[in-house]
């Protein structure tokens, strides 16, 4: 369980570093849209970047199952949140894509570091 906490963690950061440093590629990768204002930029770099870089990182710092464990509910908070668009907003193939990264190492983290740990 220790490589994959590692592994996912620094998935984690690699995720969160691309919202965080270049929130205009992410933005498209994620169907958003610049509207003029700097708000939609911020909260990406914010919210889908730095965001994840620090949880992953204090995850890595702390180095206990509870900490890798507060990572994986980090990311079954954002299949909460995609799950809810998919019924909300609609289905789409990369929605689902997304949910279901999510959903797993969520799973993984938690149930290897909390349930099974």
């Amino acid at each position: 369980m220790e490589l994959l906490n590692i592994l996912f963690a620094i998935l984690t950061v690699a995720f969160g570093a691309a919202g965080w440093l270049a929130p205009a590629w992410t933005m498209r990768k994620v169907g958003l849209a610049d509207t003029g204002s700097t708000m939609g930029v911020s909260e990406v770099r914010a919210a889908s970047g730095a965001l994840f870089v620090v949880v992953a990182l204090a995850a890595l710092l702390i180095a206990t199952p509870t900490a890798y464990a507060m990572l994986g509910f980090v990311w079954l908070g954002g299949a909460l949140g995609r799950v809810t668009s998919l019924i909300v907003d609609g289905s789409t193939r990369r929605k689902w894509g997304f949910f279901g990264t999510e959903v797993v190492v969520g799973l993984i983290l938690v149930s290897g570091n909390i349930w099974l740990g």
